[in-house]
Protein backbone atom coordinates (compact mmCIF):
# COMPACT_ATOMS: atom_id res chain seq x y z
CA UNK A 1 0.00 0.00 0.00
CA UNK A 2 1.31 3.45 -0.93
CA UNK A 3 1.82 5.93 1.91
CA UNK A 4 -0.51 8.90 1.94
CA UNK A 5 0.56 12.24 0.51
CA UNK A 6 1.29 15.01 3.00
CA UNK A 7 0.07 18.32 1.59
CA UNK A 8 2.52 20.37 3.67
CA UNK A 9 5.51 18.36 2.42
CA UNK A 10 4.20 18.56 -1.14
CA UNK A 11 3.69 22.33 -0.97
CA UNK A 12 7.20 22.79 0.46
CA UNK A 13 8.81 20.72 -2.32
CA UNK A 14 6.85 22.61 -4.98
CA UNK A 15 8.38 25.83 -3.64
CA UNK A 16 11.83 24.22 -3.49
CA UNK A 17 11.57 23.16 -7.15
CA UNK A 18 11.10 26.80 -8.05
CA UNK A 19 13.95 27.93 -5.80
CA UNK A 20 16.40 25.43 -7.28
CA UNK A 21 15.42 26.30 -10.85
CA UNK A 22 16.02 29.97 -9.97
CA UNK A 23 19.65 29.03 -9.29
CA UNK A 24 20.36 28.40 -12.98
CA UNK A 25 19.55 31.93 -14.19
CA UNK A 26 21.23 33.17 -11.00
CA UNK A 27 24.36 31.25 -12.00
CA UNK A 28 24.10 32.76 -15.48
CA UNK A 29 24.22 36.25 -13.94
CA UNK A 30 27.02 35.25 -11.54
CA UNK A 31 29.16 33.97 -14.41
CA UNK A 32 27.99 36.57 -16.94
CA UNK A 33 29.29 39.50 -14.91
CA UNK A 34 32.76 37.99 -14.67
CA UNK A 35 33.49 37.70 -18.40
CA UNK A 36 34.35 40.39 -20.93
CA UNK A 37 31.44 42.37 -22.38
CA UNK A 38 31.82 40.74 -25.81
CA UNK A 39 31.01 37.32 -24.31
CA UNK A 40 28.25 38.01 -21.78
CA UNK A 41 25.33 36.72 -23.90
CA UNK A 42 27.29 33.60 -24.77
CA UNK A 43 28.00 32.98 -21.08
CA UNK A 44 24.35 33.50 -20.13
CA UNK A 45 23.28 31.09 -22.87
CA UNK A 46 25.68 28.37 -21.67
CA UNK A 47 23.69 28.22 -18.41
CA UNK A 48 20.19 28.97 -19.69
CA UNK A 49 20.26 26.28 -22.37
CA UNK A 50 20.37 23.55 -19.73
CA UNK A 51 16.83 24.37 -18.65
CA UNK A 52 15.82 23.25 -22.15
CA UNK A 53 18.39 20.53 -22.86
CA UNK A 54 18.24 18.70 -19.52
CA UNK A 55 14.55 19.52 -19.18
CA UNK A 56 14.03 17.17 -22.12
CA UNK A 57 16.83 14.65 -21.39
CA UNK A 58 15.68 14.09 -17.80
CA UNK A 59 12.12 13.27 -18.83
CA UNK A 60 13.14 11.03 -21.71
CA UNK A 61 15.70 8.87 -19.91
CA UNK A 62 17.85 10.80 -17.40
CA UNK A 63 15.56 10.21 -14.42
CA UNK A 64 15.35 6.52 -15.25
CA UNK A 65 19.14 6.14 -15.40
CA UNK A 66 19.49 7.95 -12.07
CA UNK A 67 16.55 6.53 -10.12
CA UNK A 68 15.31 3.50 -12.04
CA UNK A 69 15.60 -0.04 -10.71
CA UNK A 70 19.26 -0.55 -9.89
CA UNK A 71 21.47 -2.63 -12.17
CA UNK A 72 24.33 -3.84 -10.00
CA UNK A 73 24.35 -0.61 -7.99
CA UNK A 74 25.91 1.16 -11.00
CA UNK A 75 23.03 2.56 -13.05
CA UNK A 76 19.27 2.75 -12.99
CA UNK A 77 17.22 0.62 -15.36
CA UNK A 78 14.91 1.84 -18.09
CA UNK A 79 11.67 1.30 -16.21
CA UNK A 80 11.02 5.06 -15.92
CA UNK A 81 11.64 6.00 -19.57
CA UNK A 82 9.52 9.02 -20.46
CA UNK A 83 8.61 9.17 -16.75
CA UNK A 84 6.48 6.07 -17.26
CA UNK A 85 4.81 5.18 -13.97
CA UNK A 86 6.10 8.37 -12.33
CA UNK A 87 3.04 10.29 -11.27
CA UNK A 88 0.89 11.43 -8.39
CA UNK A 89 1.52 8.48 -6.08
CA UNK A 90 4.51 8.41 -3.71
CA UNK A 91 7.41 6.03 -4.12
CA UNK A 92 8.56 4.97 -0.62
CA UNK A 93 12.18 4.97 -1.80
CA UNK A 94 12.05 8.59 -2.96
CA UNK A 95 9.91 10.58 -0.59
CA UNK A 96 7.23 8.72 1.30
CA UNK A 97 4.85 11.68 1.57
CA UNK A 98 5.18 13.41 -1.81
CA UNK A 99 4.21 12.38 -5.35
CA UNK A 100 7.03 10.66 -7.19
CA UNK A 101 6.47 13.10 -10.05
CA UNK A 102 7.39 15.91 -7.67
CA UNK A 103 10.54 14.09 -6.58
CA UNK A 104 11.47 13.66 -10.25
CA UNK A 105 10.89 17.38 -10.87
CA UNK A 106 12.95 18.39 -7.83
CA UNK A 107 15.83 16.17 -8.91
CA UNK A 108 15.59 17.53 -12.44
CA UNK A 109 16.52 20.98 -11.14
CA UNK A 110 19.75 19.51 -9.73
CA UNK A 111 20.45 17.83 -13.06
CA UNK A 112 19.96 21.19 -14.80
CA UNK A 113 22.35 23.27 -12.70
CA UNK A 114 25.19 20.76 -12.28
CA UNK A 115 26.50 20.85 -15.88
CA UNK A 116 25.81 24.60 -15.92
CA UNK A 117 28.39 24.96 -13.14
CA UNK A 118 31.05 23.42 -15.40
CA UNK A 119 30.63 26.14 -18.03
CA UNK A 120 32.72 28.54 -15.94
CA UNK A 121 35.77 26.53 -17.02
CA UNK A 122 35.52 27.21 -20.74
CA UNK A 123 33.65 30.49 -21.24
CA UNK A 124 34.79 32.86 -24.01
CA UNK A 125 36.28 30.13 -26.24
CA UNK A 126 34.04 27.06 -26.52
CA UNK A 127 32.30 26.12 -29.74
CA UNK A 128 28.55 26.09 -29.08
CA UNK A 129 27.83 22.94 -31.10
CA UNK A 130 30.60 21.03 -29.32
CA UNK A 131 29.42 22.36 -25.97
CA UNK A 132 25.87 21.08 -26.52
CA UNK A 133 27.07 17.63 -27.54
CA UNK A 134 29.50 17.46 -24.61
CA UNK A 135 26.76 18.49 -22.18
CA UNK A 136 24.36 15.80 -23.34
CA UNK A 137 27.07 13.13 -23.16
CA UNK A 138 28.25 14.36 -19.75
CA UNK A 139 24.76 14.32 -18.27
CA UNK A 140 24.26 10.77 -19.54
CA UNK A 141 27.65 9.22 -18.77
CA UNK A 142 28.68 11.16 -15.66
CA UNK A 143 25.81 12.85 -13.83
CA UNK A 144 23.13 10.17 -14.13
CA UNK A 145 25.32 7.22 -13.02
CA UNK A 146 26.91 9.22 -10.18
CA UNK A 147 23.48 10.34 -9.02
CA UNK A 148 22.40 6.70 -8.94
CA UNK A 149 25.50 5.64 -6.98
CA UNK A 150 24.81 8.16 -4.23
CA UNK A 151 21.04 8.71 -4.13
CA UNK A 152 19.41 5.95 -6.17
CA UNK A 153 17.87 2.99 -4.37
CA UNK A 154 20.56 0.30 -4.48
CA UNK A 155 23.32 2.65 -5.62
CA UNK A 156 26.64 1.33 -4.34
CA UNK A 157 27.96 4.46 -2.61
CA UNK A 158 24.66 5.07 -0.86
CA UNK A 159 24.49 1.43 0.18
CA UNK A 160 28.00 1.73 1.58
CA UNK A 161 26.78 4.52 3.85
CA UNK A 162 28.20 7.61 2.14
CA UNK A 163 26.49 10.75 3.43
CA UNK A 164 25.76 13.46 0.87
CA UNK A 165 22.67 15.41 1.86
CA UNK A 166 22.25 17.67 -1.16
CA UNK A 167 25.06 17.14 -3.65
CA UNK A 168 28.63 17.42 -2.40
CA UNK A 169 29.72 14.58 -4.67
CA UNK A 170 26.89 14.50 -7.21
CA UNK A 171 26.90 18.24 -7.92
CA UNK A 172 29.92 20.17 -6.67
CA UNK A 173 32.87 17.76 -6.70
CA UNK A 174 31.58 16.39 -10.01
CA UNK A 175 31.30 19.87 -11.54
CA UNK A 176 34.57 21.13 -10.06
CA UNK A 177 36.77 18.28 -11.21
CA UNK A 178 35.00 18.04 -14.57
CA UNK A 179 35.71 21.75 -15.03
CA UNK A 180 39.38 21.16 -14.29
CA UNK A 181 39.51 18.33 -16.83
CA UNK A 182 37.77 20.36 -19.53
CA UNK A 183 40.02 23.37 -18.95
CA UNK A 184 43.07 21.16 -19.46
CA UNK A 185 41.55 19.71 -22.62
CA UNK A 186 40.50 22.98 -24.28
CA UNK A 187 43.50 25.11 -23.33
CA UNK A 188 43.64 28.78 -22.28
CA UNK A 189 41.93 31.77 -23.85
CA UNK A 190 44.08 33.62 -26.35
CA UNK A 191 46.03 36.29 -24.53
CA UNK A 192 45.52 34.65 -21.14
CA UNK A 193 48.16 35.95 -18.74
CA UNK A 194 49.16 38.72 -21.18
CA UNK A 195 46.01 40.70 -21.91
CA UNK A 196 43.58 42.05 -19.26
CA UNK A 197 40.48 39.86 -18.82
CA UNK A 198 38.71 41.72 -16.05
CA UNK A 199 35.04 41.22 -15.12
CA UNK A 200 32.92 43.59 -17.16
CA UNK A 201 29.99 43.94 -14.74
CA UNK A 202 30.55 43.01 -11.08
CA UNK A 203 27.03 44.18 -10.05
CA UNK A 204 25.61 41.40 -12.26
CA UNK A 205 27.77 38.88 -10.42
CA UNK A 206 26.72 40.22 -7.01
CA UNK A 207 23.03 39.97 -7.95
CA UNK A 208 23.62 36.43 -9.17
CA UNK A 209 25.33 35.50 -5.90
CA UNK A 210 22.41 36.84 -3.87
CA UNK A 211 19.90 34.88 -5.93
CA UNK A 212 22.05 31.77 -5.60
CA UNK A 213 21.97 32.13 -1.81
CA UNK A 214 18.16 32.36 -1.87
CA UNK A 215 17.86 29.41 -4.24
CA UNK A 216 20.23 27.35 -2.12
CA UNK A 217 17.63 27.19 0.65
CA UNK A 218 15.53 25.10 -1.74
CA UNK A 219 18.60 23.14 -2.81
CA UNK A 220 19.62 22.09 0.70
CA UNK A 221 16.52 22.42 2.88
CA UNK A 222 14.39 20.88 0.14
CA UNK A 223 16.61 17.79 0.16
CA UNK A 224 14.91 16.77 3.41
CA UNK A 225 11.96 15.95 1.10
CA UNK A 226 9.71 17.04 3.94
CA UNK A 227 8.71 20.18 5.84
CA UNK A 228 10.32 19.06 9.09
CA UNK A 229 13.10 19.75 11.57
CA UNK A 230 15.82 18.40 9.28
CA UNK A 231 14.77 20.93 6.62
CA UNK A 232 14.92 23.72 9.18
CA UNK A 233 18.37 22.62 10.29
CA UNK A 234 19.55 22.48 6.66
CA UNK A 235 18.34 26.03 6.09
CA UNK A 236 20.15 27.28 9.20
CA UNK A 237 23.40 25.48 8.40
CA UNK A 238 23.27 26.72 4.80
CA UNK A 239 22.91 30.33 5.88
CA UNK A 240 25.56 30.02 8.60
CA UNK A 241 28.22 28.50 6.35
CA UNK A 242 27.66 31.10 3.62
CA UNK A 243 27.89 33.93 6.16
CA UNK A 244 31.03 32.52 7.76
CA UNK A 245 32.82 31.90 4.46
CA UNK A 246 31.86 35.33 3.14
CA UNK A 247 33.36 37.05 6.19
CA UNK A 248 36.59 35.04 6.09
CA UNK A 249 37.03 35.61 2.34
CA UNK A 250 36.49 39.35 2.82
CA UNK A 251 39.15 39.40 5.55
CA UNK A 252 41.59 37.46 3.36
CA UNK A 253 41.15 39.90 0.48
CA UNK A 254 41.48 42.81 2.94
CA UNK A 255 44.80 41.42 4.15
CA UNK A 256 45.90 41.34 0.51
CA UNK A 257 44.86 44.96 -0.11
CA UNK A 258 41.20 45.94 0.09
CA UNK A 259 37.95 44.13 1.00
CA UNK A 260 36.77 43.00 -2.44
CA UNK A 261 33.07 43.09 -3.35
CA UNK A 262 33.59 40.31 -5.87
CA UNK A 263 35.55 38.39 -3.23
CA UNK A 264 32.75 38.73 -0.68
CA UNK A 265 30.22 37.36 -3.18
CA UNK A 266 32.56 34.54 -4.19
CA UNK A 267 33.21 33.61 -0.56
CA UNK A 268 29.49 33.35 0.10
CA UNK A 269 29.05 30.93 -2.81
CA UNK A 270 32.03 28.91 -1.56
CA UNK A 271 30.36 28.59 1.85
CA UNK A 272 27.15 27.43 0.20
CA UNK A 273 28.97 24.78 -1.84
CA UNK A 274 30.95 23.58 1.17
CA UNK A 275 27.96 22.97 3.43
CA UNK A 276 25.82 21.29 0.78
CA UNK A 277 26.71 17.66 1.61
CA UNK A 278 26.65 18.33 5.36
CA UNK A 279 23.63 20.60 5.71
CA UNK A 280 21.15 17.97 6.88
CA UNK A 281 23.58 16.15 9.16
CA UNK A 282 25.51 18.79 11.17
CA UNK A 283 24.74 21.57 13.66
CA UNK A 284 24.81 25.30 12.82
CA UNK A 285 28.03 25.70 14.85
CA UNK A 286 29.68 22.96 12.79
CA UNK A 287 28.47 24.78 9.67
CA UNK A 288 30.23 27.92 10.87
CA UNK A 289 33.49 25.97 10.99
CA UNK A 290 32.79 24.43 7.58
CA UNK A 291 32.37 27.85 5.97
CA UNK A 292 35.35 29.37 7.80
CA UNK A 293 37.68 26.60 6.61
CA UNK A 294 36.27 26.45 3.06
CA UNK A 295 37.07 30.10 2.35
CA UNK A 296 40.88 29.89 2.66
CA UNK A 297 40.92 26.50 0.90
CA UNK A 298 39.24 27.98 -2.15
CA UNK A 299 41.00 31.36 -1.86
CA UNK A 300 44.44 29.80 -1.99
CA UNK A 301 43.23 27.18 -4.46
CA UNK A 302 42.64 30.06 -6.88
CA UNK A 303 46.15 31.32 -6.15
CA UNK A 304 47.53 27.87 -6.95
CA UNK A 305 45.57 27.66 -10.18
CA UNK A 306 46.79 31.12 -11.16
CA UNK A 307 50.39 30.24 -10.31
CA UNK A 308 50.16 27.16 -12.55
CA UNK A 309 48.91 29.39 -15.43
CA UNK A 310 45.80 27.24 -15.86
CA UNK A 311 42.89 29.09 -17.45
CA UNK A 312 40.02 27.45 -15.58
CA UNK A 313 38.33 30.72 -16.22
CA UNK A 314 35.81 31.28 -13.40
CA UNK A 315 37.36 28.96 -10.80
CA UNK A 316 34.76 26.21 -10.67
CA UNK A 317 37.39 23.76 -9.40
CA UNK A 318 38.49 25.94 -6.48
CA UNK A 319 35.07 27.31 -5.51
CA UNK A 320 32.99 24.16 -5.94
CA UNK A 321 35.35 21.20 -6.22
CA UNK A 322 37.67 22.08 -3.33
CA UNK A 323 34.95 23.58 -1.13
CA UNK A 324 32.66 20.58 -1.38
CA UNK A 325 35.54 18.15 -0.98
CA UNK A 326 36.09 19.76 2.41
CA UNK A 327 32.33 19.65 3.00
CA UNK A 328 32.29 15.90 2.44
CA UNK A 329 35.23 15.46 4.81
CA UNK A 330 33.52 17.70 7.35
CA UNK A 331 30.39 15.56 7.11
CA UNK A 332 32.54 12.60 8.16
CA UNK A 333 33.76 14.66 11.10
CA UNK A 334 30.70 16.57 12.34
CA UNK A 335 27.65 14.47 11.34
CA UNK A 336 25.43 13.49 14.25
CA UNK A 337 22.23 11.48 14.54
CA UNK A 338 21.02 14.11 17.00
CA UNK A 339 20.44 16.32 13.97
CA UNK A 340 19.23 13.60 11.61
CA UNK A 341 18.36 10.12 12.86
CA UNK A 342 18.48 8.84 9.27
CA UNK A 343 22.13 9.85 8.96
CA UNK A 344 25.10 8.65 10.98
CA UNK A 345 27.61 9.88 13.54
CA UNK A 346 30.93 11.21 12.31
CA UNK A 347 34.41 10.96 13.78
CA UNK A 348 33.81 13.60 16.46
CA UNK A 349 30.75 11.66 17.61
CA UNK A 350 32.55 8.34 17.96
CA UNK A 351 32.35 6.87 14.45
CA UNK A 352 35.70 7.08 12.58
CA UNK A 353 34.42 4.64 9.95
CA UNK A 354 32.15 7.33 8.55
CA UNK A 355 35.13 9.51 7.69
CA UNK A 356 36.70 6.60 5.79
CA UNK A 357 33.51 6.13 3.77
CA UNK A 358 33.39 9.85 2.98
CA UNK A 359 37.00 9.81 1.79
CA UNK A 360 36.26 6.85 -0.48
CA UNK A 361 33.24 8.65 -1.97
CA UNK A 362 35.40 11.74 -2.61
CA UNK A 363 38.19 9.77 -4.29
CA UNK A 364 35.80 7.79 -6.50
CA UNK A 365 33.90 10.91 -7.55
CA UNK A 366 37.08 12.82 -8.40
CA UNK A 367 38.58 9.99 -10.44
CA UNK A 368 35.37 9.11 -12.28
CA UNK A 369 34.30 12.64 -13.17
CA UNK A 370 37.77 13.89 -14.13
CA UNK A 371 38.62 10.81 -16.17
CA UNK A 372 35.38 10.57 -18.17
CA UNK A 373 35.20 14.33 -18.74
CA UNK A 374 38.76 14.56 -20.01
CA UNK A 375 38.25 11.60 -22.35
CA UNK A 376 34.98 12.94 -23.78
CA UNK A 377 36.41 16.45 -24.22
CA UNK A 378 39.52 15.13 -25.99
CA UNK A 379 37.42 12.92 -28.30
CA UNK A 380 35.23 15.89 -29.22
CA UNK A 381 38.28 18.07 -29.76
CA UNK A 382 39.76 15.44 -32.07
CA UNK A 383 36.51 14.91 -34.00
CA UNK A 384 34.60 18.20 -34.33
CA UNK A 385 36.79 20.62 -32.37
CA UNK A 386 36.13 22.24 -28.99
CA UNK A 387 37.25 25.80 -29.72
CA UNK A 388 36.03 28.63 -31.87
CA UNK A 389 38.45 30.10 -34.41
CA UNK A 390 40.95 32.82 -33.53
CA UNK A 391 38.84 35.41 -35.35
CA UNK A 392 35.62 34.31 -33.61
CA UNK A 393 37.32 34.49 -30.23
CA UNK A 394 38.71 37.93 -31.01
CA UNK A 395 35.33 39.29 -32.14
CA UNK A 396 33.58 37.72 -29.17
CA UNK A 397 31.14 34.84 -28.96
CA UNK A 398 28.08 37.06 -28.60
CA UNK A 399 28.43 38.16 -32.22
CA UNK A 400 30.26 35.16 -33.71
CA UNK A 401 28.16 32.40 -32.16
CA UNK A 402 24.79 34.02 -31.51
CA UNK A 403 24.64 37.06 -33.80
CA UNK A 404 23.63 39.37 -30.98
CA UNK A 405 25.17 42.11 -28.88
CA UNK A 406 24.54 42.62 -25.17
CA UNK A 407 25.17 46.36 -25.17
CA UNK A 408 24.53 48.89 -27.91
Amino acid sequence: MNPSINTGDTAWLLVCCSLVLLMTPALALFYGGMVRRKNVLSTLTLSYVFMALIGVQWVLYGYSLAFGESIGGLIGGLNYLGLSGVGALPNPNYGKTIPQGLFAAFQMMFAVITPALITGAFVERVRFKSFLLFSLIWATLVYDPLCHWVWGKGGWLGALGALDFAGGTVVHIAAGFSALAFALAIGPRRGFGRSPMEPHNIPLTVIGAGLLWVGWFGFNAGSALSANGVAVNALLTTNTSAASAGLVWMLLSWLDGRPSTLGLATGMVVGLAAVTPASGFVTPMAAMVIGAVAAPLSYYGIRLRDKRKLDESLDVWACHGLASTWGMVATGLFATVEVNAAGANGLFYGNPGQLAIQLLAIAVTMAFTFGVTFLVAKLLDWSIGLRVTTMEEEVGLDISAHGERAYS
